[in-house]
This record gives C-alpha cells, structure tokens and sequence, in this order.
C-alpha cells in the first residue's frame, strides 16, 4: 500500500517537472520564429525603400542626360549660326575684293613730286585693345593651332571669338589665324575669304601684309595665276619693307 501511494505522489510530480521543462525548452523556439519574421520584414521594406531610391536616381539621370543632349543641340545650333554669318559676311567682303582685283595694279597709287609712282596711302586706324580674359582666349586658340594641331577646334574657336570680342587688335590676328587653318585643312575658299577680310577691311594692321602675301599663295593654289600676280604686286608696292614682300618678290621672280 505504501508502495502504491507513493507512485501516485513521484507519478504527478514528475509529469509536472516534465511539463514545466518542456514549457520552458519551447518559449525561445517560438520567440526565434517571430524576431526571424520581424527581420524579414525589416529587409523587404528596406528593399523596397533602396529600389524606389535606385528608380529615382535613374529618372534624374535620364532628365540630365535629356538637358546635356538639349543644350549640345542648342550650343551646336548656335555655332552653326554664327558661322553662316560670317561667312555670309566673309562672302560678300570678297566679291568686293574681287570688284577690287580687276582694277589695275597700283591704280590707287597716287603720284610722287617727280611724276613717279608711290606707294599707296593706307589711313591707319587705332584698334581696341585687348583685356586679360581676351588675351586668354586668343592664347587658348593659338595653343590648338601651334601645339594640338585640333583645327576644327580651332574654327569654332575662332568664330566664337570674332563674335565676342569684335574689331579688335586681336580679332585682325583671328581672321588671319582662321586663313592659316583653312590653308592647312586644305579648304581654300574659305582660306581666301579670311585672308581678303584682313587684306581689305585692316591694310593699315600689321597682319595685312602676311595676309595679302597668303591671299596670294592660296589664289595660285586655286589656279587663279594672274589674280596671285597681281595680289604679290599689290604686296611689293604697298608694303614694300615687309618681310611679305621679300617672299612676294621672289615668287614674281619665280614667275
């Protein structure tokens, strides 16, 4: 009997320690299982989150790269303007010039006391001169010509600079520099349309013998023999201590 009471007191108490364990051994089990769920759903909302971040970085990129494309369009719009006109300029200065060419050599010379020919009379002018920011960008210009040899550069520099900073000292060495590329690049025509601007609208600038000389040379590349003559005379007679003239004498002796 003693026996069978104390089974049933060992019975029920052990089933208690059994069940207290068991309760205890299940609660971090559980307590795993919701952290893991609020981790999860802490990593998709910051996915979420970075994605939509990831998006509108890509929309404001591709309104940038819409806004570079459209002001590309508008600076290259604008270049192509200022280019058609200067030329549209240059072409109507060198049908002048060439109403100029077919008058005869030395007519507009006047006569000396002893009834021989003189040079021309040039009226000399005062050209602006330059500032600092000028200076810089006409220096930007000859760097692309002399060092970089990047002459397409080098014409929309140019042009642009001609149209910032107008009849000035520099802008008389710009148009002579635009007829040097064009003579290298070889475009000719332009080349005689920058070289006659100088000739013509600045004789009295100390570019306009070297420019009257190259008009020379590029006519006789172009074929045009007897208008090359007669430019070189023009060279001799109106600046005739020039180095320009030298080089012009020797290509009227060459002739």
């Amino acid at each position: 009997m003693r026996k069978i009471l104390m089974a049933t007191v060992v019975l029920p108490l052990a089933l208690g320690q059994a069940g207290a364990a068991l309760a205890q051994s299940s609660t971090p089990a559980f307590q795993n299982s919701g952290s893991a769920a609020q981790r999860g759903a802490g990593n998709s909302q910051a996915s979420a989150e970075l994605f939509y971040m990831i998006q509108q970085l890509q929309e404001e990129v591709r309104r940038l790269r819409g806004q570079v494309e459209e002001q590309g369009y508008q600076i290259d719009r604008l270049q192509k303007q200022g280019r058609d006109r200067y030329i549209d300029l240059d072409q109507r200065i060198l049908a002048l010039s060439e109403k100029m060419a077919e008058q005869p050599v030395g007519s507009s010379s006047s006569a000396s006391s002893s009834g021989g020919a003189s040079a021309p009379v040039i009226e000399e002018k005062e050209y602006r001169q330059p500032d600092a920011e000028e200076r810089a960008a006409y220096a930007e210009i000859q760097d692309l010509i002399r060092n970089q040899k990047d002459y397409d550069t080098a014409i929309n520099k140019i042009y642009a600079f001609i149209d910032t900073y107008p009849e000035g000292d520099l802008t008389v060495n710009a148009y002579y520099w635009l007829g040097e590329v064009y003579l290298v690049k070889p475009q000719l025509e332009q080349a005689k349309q920058a070289f006659t601007i100088v000739a013509t609208r600045y004789p009295d600038h100390r570019k306009a013998p070297d420019a009257l000389y190259k008009l020379g040379v590029t006519l006789d590349k172009l074929g045009e023999t007897e208008q090359a003559r007669g430019r070189m005379q023009n060279v001799v007679d109106s600046y005739p201590d020039s180095s320009a003239a030298k080089l012009a004498r020797k290509f009227l002796g060459a002739g």
